[in-house]
């Protein structure tokens, strides 16, 4: 059984019957309009079946969007990853479109609400931050926004799944680095810090982290569904359904933390409340709903951080191993990917036949190296001549595209194992690229080198370095409508906060984080570009005759970058080094896990480029 499925995306066709009994529920409620956000209670990227509500009513399929349904209108809010997938997944006759981005809904309400309107959402799915936003734009055009104790999607929704209930497992020692014990207890000294009796972690990968556990009631994250009050005075309280517990985790846990079912944990919330505890939420992650349980029961709620997310995305070194040997890995099989498409005839394959051999070769390499593949680490993007230029494009049955000769194919998967999480984007020719790909391919690997190179100095946060990716890009009038890098997570979330490299990227980049590298071209109904790479935050180290200290990145993905694209003449000296020492790298750590054709794939692959570089 694959990991992937390749059903349909989204289908427009349930926008009209389902935003029409949302309309009527609404009628009868008193309000005039409700927001429908991508987001679960833990506002996590992937979400459960059971709260896939805006799918369920839009047909809306991708990992970041708002919908406003108002009495005469609606409106779907998406960023630039998905204005391509949006117009096939929803019904346009009866949603516009919106930026996430340039006009999000708080700058939407403002704007477009009259005085008077009354705009339901749900507590539970918005954040703090979120409803502070939305609530001041409500209150400039004269419009009320009314929390509602019941989410009417759920009231609408016949045969709505039921919450998940996958196992939790243990994450060994080997691979955490750290005990659970000791984790929670530098937690609850850094909670005691910032004036806080407690802190609620609602990240599953918080919990997942601080408790060593995993689970699997999302898709592609080995996350356990459920809340988490960590105490200052270690008192620990965990709410999750219990029958994912087998008798040895239910022991493990009971030595870390008082065990609660997830339906009482507001109960709980409002008592601790009652009993003048100081709550920290983060107002980027927490519900409204918890700070409204804490400050109506006489609380106080201390605005902070997740204390985890700062310990969890500084890797400690067993996590940084393990992500090394996973790499490796990982790389071994890509590499045998791409050897058996350069076998492949032109027009032959499609784009589902692709992403089936890839997880094949990653499953049989797993194997082969005694570390099975868990999962894929999110549904691979396969996108084929003008399929490539749709950022996240998601291959369905419906969607898959034949690879034809004079086009690019886009190739961005990862895998889950359990000593590391990855990632790794490949672009490569069927048959003869243009001259106009080969220019594009050479400017954003122009970016991806820049990055690869850099130094930078204590302090530096991603939007600082993030211009590095698209100098090249920009010169000739080019760029792409997404960030340059993500934070990922160790046998954690593909997508991992709060590091990233992006304009929005307010992060500080300390030693031990890892992020993606991923400049991209796309050119709309012709190809797309992206070469990505995950990299290492290394320790800031000396530089000879220099004055201050300077981090820089490791390279951890080892896989070859296609140099039937490259041309050599845009690449300067420093440039064509460091992609020939980058090839000799990958040769001479996957090459010992490859054999016979593969390995003599890898070996041309691999070879040194002509030095045409005049600087």
């Amino acid at each position: 059984m694959m990991f992937q499925t390749f059903d349909s995306a989204g289908d427009p066709a349930v926008g009209k019957p389902r935003v029409a009994l949302l309309r009527q529920w609404l009628a009868a409620s008193g309000l005039d309009g409700f927001i429908v956000p991508r987001a679960d209670e833990h506002q996590g990227e992937y979400v459960a079946d059971r709260s896939a509500r805006l799918k369920w009513l839009t047909g809306f399929s991708g990992s970041a969007g708002v919908a406003i349904v108002l009495g005469d209108r609606a409106i779907m809010f998406v960023d630039g990853r998905y204005t391509l997938q949006v117009r096939h997944e929803v019904d346009l006759d009866i949603f516009s479109i919106e930026s996430l981005v340039d006009n999000p809904p708080a700058t939407w309400i403002k704007d477009n609400l009259g005085k008077g309107v009354r705009l339901g959402f749900d507590p539970w799915l918005q954040t703090i931050g979120d409803v502070k936003a939305l609530k001041a734009s409500a209150e400039k055009s004269g419009a009320t926004l009314v929390p509602l104790e019941r989410n009417p999607i759920d009231a609408i929704w016949e045969n709505q799944p039921e919450p998940p209930l996958a196992p939790v497992e243990l994450h060994p020692i080997g691979f955490a680095g750290e005990l659970a014990k000791d984790k929670l207890a530098r937690l609850a000294e850094s909670i005691g810090k910032d004036g806080a009796t407690h802190a609620v972690l609602t990240d599953p990968s918080s919990i997942a982290w601080a408790f060593d556990i995993r689970g699997g009631d999302v898709p592609h994250t080995p996350l356990a569904l459920g809340f988490a009050v960590l105490a200052a005075d270690r008192s620990h309280l965990l709410f999750m359904d219990q029958r994912k517990f087998s008798r040895t985790v239910a022991a493990y846990l009971t030595q870390l933390a008082e065990l609660h079912e997830p339906g009482e944990f507001e109960a709980a919330i409002a008592a601790l409340a009652k009993g003048g505890a100081k709550i920290g939420l983060d107002p980027v992650l927490a519900a409204e709903r918890l700070r409204m349980l804490v400050e109506d029961n006489g609380g106080t709620v201390i605005t902070e951080p997740d204390p985890a997310r700062i310990p969890r995305a500084t890797k400690n070194q067993a996590e940084i191993n393990g992500a090394r040997a996973a790499h490796r890995r990982d790389g071994a099989a890509v590499a045998k990917l791409l050897c058996w498409l350069d076998r492949q005839e032109p027009g032959k394959l499609d784009e589902i036949a692709v992403v089936t051999k890839l997880e094949e070769c990653r499953r049989s390499t797993g194997e082969e190296t005694q570390m099975p593949l868990r999962d894929v680490s999110f549904d691979t993007i396969a996108g084929a001549g003008p399929n490539g230029a749709i950022m996240h494009y998601r291959v369905s049955r419906a969607t898959s595209r034949k690879l034809q000769s004079g086009e690019l194919f886009l190739l961005d998967s990862g895998g889950q194992y359990q000593d590391g999480t990855t990632d790794i984007t490949r672009t490569v020719p069927i048959g003869t690229p243009t001259e106009e790909m080969r220019e594009r391919f050479t400017l954003v690997l122009k970016g991806m080198i820049g990055i690869s190179m850099l130094r930078f100095p204590p302090g530096t946060r991603g939007s600082e370095i993030d211009a590095v990716a698209r100098l090249a890009l920009w010169k000739h009038g080019c760029d792409f409508a997404h960030g340059t890098g993500h934070g990922v997570g160790s046998y954690l979330a593909v997508h991992e906060g709060p590091q990233r490299i992006a304009r929005t990227g307010t992060e500080k980049l300390l030693a031990g984080m890892i992020v993606s590298n991923e400049p991209g071209y796309y050119k709309e109904g012709s190809y797309g570009i992206r070469i990505e790479n995950l990299i290492l935050v290394t320790p800031a180290e000396p530089i000879e005759g220099g004055d201050i200290a300077m981090h820089g990145f490791e390279t951890l993905t080892l896989a070859p970058i296609d140099t039937r694209l490259v041309r050599s003449d845009l690449l300067t000296r420093d440039e064509l080094h460091w992609l020939d020492t980058y090839h000799a790298r990958v040769l001479a750590e996957i090459g010992p896990i490859l054999d016979g054709e593969a390995l003599a794939w890898l070996e041309k692959a691999t070879a040194p480029l002509p030095h045409d570089a005049k600087i």
